[in-house]
């Protein structure tokens, strides 16, 4: 039986633990249908794409945008990685989705600039769906605007060439596209939700994201937050694949 991928590349443990069970609980995704594989500790892992039947790539506090000689040992690993993968997912048109990190390292591997004109501070906003994102199986039926959970520093400045734009925020032009017909990058998490997110601002508090004294607002201003549109793209990738790619 074919698995799920899931691609981690979160150095810091407990934000990494906490981004894993949130992917599956979200996606309700059967643990035992999982190979996961953390891309930043140790030797570069061989994919073969017979394995499974779909990919999801989380987040990372790595910046594509970083000058390569502040890049860590780690990030350069990924970033190596990630261009060997998609060496074999966009021939092939592989199910894949790539959220945060993941829409970064698709983007740039698809010649778009990734900067930091369109970063976005932890927290919400709302994704508006363009209308062929109103078209996609993702995305259909979903009300526009939906609130979804952010917090980048960086994002693609523009959309991929041959990619479809399927969702735009305000602050951010590229929040959701699509290569061919089963290639999917969201500058969105539709895996979070509040729990995740306290996690993740108490373990990345100091990373730049924001002055670390706005730790304690920003667990305010999240507290009670929904997202029940967000987390349905992600459970829809995982049920639409899970019986095999459609193509």
């Amino acid at each position: 039986m074919k698995k799920l991928l899931i691609l981690q590349m979160r150095p810091e443990d407990e934000p990494t633990e906490s981004e894993f069970e949130t992917i599956l609980r979200i996606g309700e995704i059967d643990k035992n249908r999982v190979h996961r594989i953390r891309v930043e500790q140790g030797k570069e892992p061989d994919v073969d794409l017979e394995d499974y039947f779909a990919i999801i790539a989380g987040g990372s506090p790595f910046d594509v945008s970083c000058p390569p000689e502040k890049k860590s040992d780690a990030q350069k690993q990924v970033e190596s990685f990630f261009n060997h993968l998609f060496d074999k997912v966009i021939p092939n048109d592989f199910p894949f989705l790539g959220a945060c990190s993941g829409n970064g390292l698709l983007g740039n591997y698809l010649g778009s600039k990734i900067s930091r004109a369109y970063g976005e501070p932890i927290g919400t906003v709302m994704i508006h769906i363009t209308d062929a994102g109103g078209k996609d199986d993702l995305l259909t039926g979903l009300p526009s605007p939906f609130r979804a959970f952010v917090g980048h520093k960086e994002a693609c400045d523009t959309l991929p060439q041959n990619a479809v734009l399927l969702a735009t925020s305000d602050t951010c032009p590229v929040q959701m596209f699509r290569i061919k017909n089963n290639i999917y990058a969201t500058q969105f998490h539709p895996e979070a939700d509040e729990g995740e997110y306290i996690v993740r601002i108490r373990a990345y508090k100091n990373y730049g994201y924001f002055p670390p004294e706005e730790a304690d607002t920003l667990l305010k201003e999240i507290k009670g937050v929904k997202t029940p549109y967000s987390h349905e793209v992600l459970r829809r990738f995982v049920a639409k694949y899970k019986s095999g790619p459609e193509h």
